[in-house]
């Protein structure tokens, strides 16, 4: 998980936020209210897009933003990555954003613990040479 997340505010301009990524090095935003609630998110797919660089962002931003406690387990972050198809997942404490959790995370978690395919199960010798 990230926890200096980079966040902005419903109001500012997709170029605005392309820029924040470029300058950051970085593939989302969440995008929050005055009270630091996440109500958004803006990733690299939505630059891709081809919007106008000064569309307000609340006008592309996803309504439903997915998200896990900051007590889950990181496999409930990779379930809602899988199942609904998404590359990022705001983690909070109490509605306020302290995490992102990204792909790219999840990739170097499986690297760092040296993930070993598992072999696939043999052919079964029995009942293969019946006549």
């Amino acid at each position: 998980m990230h926890k200096s997340v980079v966040t902005t505010v419903p109001h500012k301009s997709l170029g605005h936020v392309s820029d924040i990524m470029s300058k950051n090095n970085i593939s989302s935003v969440p995008v929050v209210n005055t009270n630091n609630e996440v109500v958004g998110i803006i990733t690299t797919s939505d630059l891709a897009k081809g919007h106008d660089d000064g569309i307000p962002i609340s006008h592309i931003m996803p309504d439903h933003v997915y998200s896990v406690p900051a007590y889950n387990d990181v496999h409930i972050a990779a379930r809602i990555m899988r199942n609904h198809h998404i590359h990022h997942v705001v983690v909070t404490h109490e509605n306020e954003i302290v995490g992102v959790v990204s792909s790219f995370d999840l990739l170097e978690l499986v690297e760092n613990h040296r993930f070993v395919m598992k072999t696939p199960p043999s052919k079964s010798k029995k009942g293969n040479n019946r006549k």
